[in-house]
């Protein structure tokens, strides 16, 4: 049994399965394998959000949250798992009002098939909203008990320190986690003031976008062509000196760890300061023992120093 990470009164898994392709490239049937492997491994801390997968053709958003608790129902499994949502970005239900946040939170309640939302994220900040506006309504949530912990996502680092004081002020609820962009060849999306601010205030990071769309899986190499939705926005890093210097990096510690790519880019978020968990989805089973395998797996202090360096 793998070790369990403390995000606020959670306790989680090392890896979080990301549900941003469920109802996207992963359609139900092959969505519920999915996620029977990755609780059958040990796995309990699955992310989602309202808006997922707004975007895609026929789809009206909160398709992730359905797939999720029909399945969880399907399995009688609610209870031994950790679910983390967001609100703010369905396209019926935008922004971060008080009254918008709540009909948000029933909506998700709804789709999800359970009476609580173990961790709710704001997805992004709505800078026109005072932070005492959405604090104040994210506790009520929580006084409710619809809601168990609060976290945070894409903030600027004045209004997460402005909402964290105001908590610490006014005895509310208060943010526990942070949900940022980061991987090796993305840092300073996360490494600076967010950070500095997550350290000094004891918030847990769980990182998206830890596999870069999947260019830190090493399936992106000159020349290859790769059949996935998000081939472009991967493969950009391919033309960069630091894409192929991280490439090669990983490619030296995967060999001495004798262990995929995959596991030792997500090992090495792992091991980063304030980080729980990354974040990371598969859209078959075949993409999913790698990512499980972080659990089991650590890096030496030269092996976090290689890809450190090579990823600066």
């Amino acid at each position: 049994m793998a070790d369990t990470k403390k995000i606020g009164d959670l306790d989680v898994f090392p890896l979080c399965l990301g549900g941003n392709v469920f109802g996207w490239t992963a359609g139900r049937e092959r969505s519920f394998e999915i996620l029977d492997a990755y609780a059958g491994a040990g796995g309990d801390f699955v992310d989602t959000a309202d808006s997922y997968m707004a975007s895609a053709p026929g789809n009206s958003g909160g398709e992730s949250e359905t797939i999720i608790g029909e399945w969880m129902e399907s399995r009688g499994n609610r209870d031994a798992l950790v679910v983390a949502t967001k609100v703010g970005r369905h396209p019926g239900r935008p922004g971060l009002s008080a009254p918008n946040i709540r009909a948000a939170a029933d909506d998700s309640l709804r789709r999800l098939r359970t009476d609580r939302i173990d961790l709710y994220y704001t997805h992004f900040d709505a800078p026109d909203v005072p932070v005492e506006e959405i604090m104040t309504a994210l506790d009520e949530l929580v006084a409710a008990g619809k809601v168990r912990e609060i976290a945070v996502s894409n903030i600027e680092p004045d209004r997460l320190q402005a909402s964290l004081e105001f908590s610490e002020r006014e005895g509310t609820a208060r943010y526990v986690a942070i949900q940022p962009h980061y991987n090796l060849v993305s840092r300073d999306t996360y490494e600076g003031p967010r950070r500095d601010l997550a350290e000094r205030h004891g918030l847990a990071a769980v990182p998206y976008y830890g596999l870069a769309s999947g260019f830190l899986t090493g399936k992106y190499r000159p020349g290859a062509e790769v059949d996935s939705a998000r081939a472009g926005r991967a493969g950009k890093h391919l033309e960069t000196d630091r894409g192929r210097g991280v490439l090669a990096a990983l490619d030296i510690v995967a060999e001495e760890q004798d262990a995929p790519v995959a596991t030792v880019a997500l090992a090495w978020l792992a091991a980063q300061p304030t980080v729980a968990a990354p974040i990371a989805s598969a859209r078959t089973l075949a993409q999913l023992p790698p990512l499980i395998e972080i659990a089991r797996t650590t890096l030496t202090d030269d092996q976090l120093k290689r890809l450190t360096e090579a990823s600066a």
